[in-house]
């Protein structure tokens, strides 16, 4: 048995030195092979191509998997002038940027409409691409002539600052009233390269970029007085926000704006859980509106998108408001205690847009006799010194009537009809606590107990403007919603 078992290993491992002897005779033959096949393509002609688009067909093994184009394009070769240059070629494949991104469009009347959106900077600059607006009514079944086209007029309202893409504004005017009566309908847009991704043949893009369902146009809303008499559209809120900075800037504003005003915010990944209940008892009150635009993120624009989201904010509420104010969150307006809001904005009815002078605060400096309490107290009771500087060029914000804007800028609008105003006297200006509104601790790092000081070679001056309106505030957010936001901290 013992004999059996050990000629039976002798026979097994016979076999196995056996294959081994042929794997070894295998690889050498085919090293052999390739080292042959690497020698003849040396030797092989520099103008012969392995694989040429003119000649190779792309072939899948079943079908193209989805989204794949099976088009194969030939590539532009550098060449040789008469002058004996050498002229490089740059192949672009794919597209680098969407040739139109859309936000929203919206009617501006009984015959035209604002689409806004973002397009590819480049495009716009080298190149020049075009918008066609087509109306087609509901009953449109494409043998009629029914439908209507105009040329789309293009605002770029950004000036320059755009990235990777820059923001577009494409009114649509047609010589007719379209869906004016509420028999519904849909505005499609067709956009157009301009030669700008390829010089030799120019593509367009169709798509629908705005339905009405029939009785959904009411046109006396292009005619009739606003439902609010001041709306703010709010720019892009991103970081880790304070929760008490964003709850005193609210209380303070709809305190001023009174209560035919509205709020509008748009969040870019600022509003977390605990901004969130802020926000949420002015929502409740129908004072605030919060709109989620983190998408926009995908699309790299200047400062988040703050021109897109602006221009957005200006067209979704043309016919609702009186005037629109554009600041930030770090910001406050104020007015001289003899000026009231109201007969201000009627004494500036005569102007599409009026700006705003800055005020800038120290976001560092506080007093020393709030030792111990600064914890307790808001940053506009906290922070009172203001940054003497003199003839220094600073920033505006601004307030504009809607409907006598095409597009709206940060600063300013350079689209609009009417003249605008630039000094108001002193009658409005704005309190900038920078960098504050992402700080979350107690922004007091300095204490003092002067009324002048020159800090970080800057001169600041004493100013308790603010300070001496807190306690008014503080009774109207108590009145307004109660002592729910009582315990809110940094």
């Amino acid at each position: 048995m013992r004999m059996e078992k050990l000629k039976g290993e002798r026979t097994l491992f016979a076999g196995v030195t056996c294959n081994n002897a042929d794997m070894k005779l295998f690889l050498v033959s085919l090293v052999l092979f390739c080292s042959l096949v690497i020698l003849i393509v040396q030797f092989l002609p520099s103008e012969i191509t392995i694989c040429s688009s003119s000649t190779y067909k792309w072939s899948w093994p079943q079908s193209p998997p989805h989204n794949v184009s099976s088009a194969v394009r030939s590539l532009m070769k550098e060449e040789l002038t008469s002058d004996s240059v050498v002229k490089r070629a740059l192949n672009a494949v794919g597209s680098a940027a969407y040739l139109f991104v859309q936000m929203g469009a919206y009617r501006g009347g009984p015959n035209s409409f604002a689409v806004v959106g973002l397009a590819s900077k480049p495009l716009h600059v080298f190149a020049k691409p075009r918008f066609i607006c087509e109306w087609l009514p509901l009953t449109f079944h494409g043998d009629d002539n029914s439908s209507v086209t105009a040329s789309g007029h293009t605002i770029l309202p950004d000036w320059g600052y755009g990235r990777v893409y820059t923001v577009v504004v494409v009114n649509c005017t047609f010589s007719v009233d379209v869906g004016a009566d509420g028999t519904g309908g849909c505005l499609v847009l067709r956009a157009t390269t301009g030669g700008g991704s390829d010089r030799a043949a120019e593509t367009e893009e169709r798509f629908i970029a705005m339905e009405e369902t029939p009785g959904s146009v009411n046109v006396t809303m292009f005619s009739t007085p606003p439902k609010y008499d001041c709306l703010y559209c709010g720019s892009p809120l991103y970081g880790d926000l304070s929760p008490q900075r964003v709850r005193e800037w609210i209380a303070y504003h709809a305190n001023l704006f009174g209560l035919k005003s509205h709020f509008v915010i748009h969040d870019a990944g600022g509003v977390h859980g605990n901004v969130m209940e802020v926000l949420r008892p002015w929502m409740e009150k129908g004072l605030l509106t919060l709109q989620d635009v983190r998408e926009q993120e995908r699309f790299d624009g200047y400062y988040h998108n703050q021109f897109l989201v602006l221009n957005d904010c200006l067209h979704r509420y043309k016919f609702m408001a009186k005037w629109i104010f554009v600041f930030d969150m770090d910001e406050f307006i104020y007015l001289p205690s003899e000026t009231k809001l109201e007969p201000l904005l009627e004494s500036f009815s005569g102007y599409t847009q009026f700006t705003i002078e800055q005020m800038p605060m120290s976001n560092t400096l506080c007093q020393f006799k709030d030792y111990g309490k600064t914890s307790r107290m808001w940053g506009i009771e906290k922070l009172v010194y203001r940054d003497a500087r003199r003839k220094v060029r600073r920033d505006h914000k601004y307030a504009i009537q809607p409907r006598s804007a095409s597009a709206t800028g940060v600063h300013l609008s350079q689209n609009v009809a009417g003249p605008s105003l630039s000094e108001t006297g002193g009658m409005i200006k704005y309190f900038h606590y920078h960098g504050t509104l992402a700080m979350r601790r107690d922004p007091c790092r300095e204490l003092l107990n002067v009324t002048k000081i020159f800090f970080d070679n800057t001169p600041y001056v004493l100013d308790e403007t603010l300070r001496s309106v807190a306690g008014e505030v503080r009774m109207f957010e108590l009145k307004m919603i109660g002592p729910r936001l009582a315990h809110t901290r940094e």
